[in-house]
């Protein structure tokens, strides 16, 4: 029987551990990468595409606002009011209904709380067209007994025989609308604080097949003894949304994370090989 002798630690093949862009090259990785490249690409997309939103390349000439328009020029019954347009001067032709004159109440003029007066302007239009209306307020009063006085007296205008033939010039401000809020749990609960076309639609009369519009004109000029609304020009508006090139940024650190988060994975996997090489050794050693 012949022996074998076992062989020489030194002639045994040396065996090093893996470098960490042997591991980046292996498949699995290369795979993971291309997915990283995926989705760091739509994340690169949607930074341009907010970046894109970020500029406006045909912003609204300076004082665009005050130049007076038509009302349907504007805006279309039923339709919200794009941001450029709020706060646009506009002129609308039409005879007010009477019984549809309603107080809205916590109205600042310059700081002083007060009361609008609203009413229900019926356009005036082809006899054969369907019939619009808008919400306009008339005036500020600084008591509600103010305010109810000046309805009184509007109402007995608006009754007059003929008024309704004579259509009245309203000028003012577009402004979208406030949105209805629920009554005050106290006190009456008519009572409104929000200047909304839908809710004085729920209060105004003959509104079978009415097309309304979802803002409301603040009249320039009051009438009887209402004090004018203070209605300054709305802001210039700035052509660079910080918010859109902040959303941007935030989306090239999203797509910049793709490529570490698929780095620092790779690089655990080489570390873990080097501790379990490391192990191997002393253990065989």
């Amino acid at each position: 029987m012949s022996s074998s002798n076992p062989v020489p630690l030194d002639a045994l093949p040396e065996v090093f551990p893996p470098t960490l862009r042997e591991v980046m090259l292996r498949p699995r990785w290369i795979a993971l990468l291309a997915l990283c490249l995926v989705v760091a690409g739509v994340f690169a997309w949607l930074g341009q595409w907010q970046l894109g939103r970020a500029i406006d390349t045909d912003p609204t000439p300076p004082g665009a606002t005050e130049q007076v328009q038509p009302l349907d020029e504007v805006a279309a019954p039923g339709e919200y009011v794009a941001e450029p347009l709020v706060g646009q001067r506009v002129t609308v032709n039409g005879t007010w209904v009477p019984g549809d004159f309603i107080v809205v109440s916590s109205r600042f003029n310059d700081g002083v709380e007060g009361y609008w007066v609203t009413g229900q302007l019926r356009v005036t239009d082809d006899p054969g067209a369907q019939p619009t209306s808008v919400a306009v307020a008339i005036g500020w009063a600084a008591t509600q007994d103010d305010a109810l006085a000046a309805i009184d007296q509007l109402n007995q205008d608006a009754a007059t025989p003929g008024a309704a033939d004579i259509p009245l010039a309203i000028t003012g401000r577009l402004i979208s609308d406030e949105g209805p809020v629920l009554p005050p749990k106290t006190g009456d609960p008519l009572t409104l604080t929000r200047m909304s076309p839908a809710a004085l639609l729920s209060r105004w009369h003959d509104i079978e097949g009415l097309d309304v519009y979802r803002a409301y004109v603040a009249s320039e000029a009051p009438q009887g003894s209402l004090d004018p609304i203070s209605s300054p020009a709305p802001a210039e508006s700035s052509p660079v949304n910080w918010l859109n090139i902040f959303y941007a940024i935030e989306w090239a650190i999203f797509a910049g994370f793709a490529f570490y988060l698929w780095y620092r994975l790779a690089r655990d996997a080489w570390e873990r090989e080097l501790e379990e090489f490391e192990e191997a050794e002393a253990a065989a050693s």
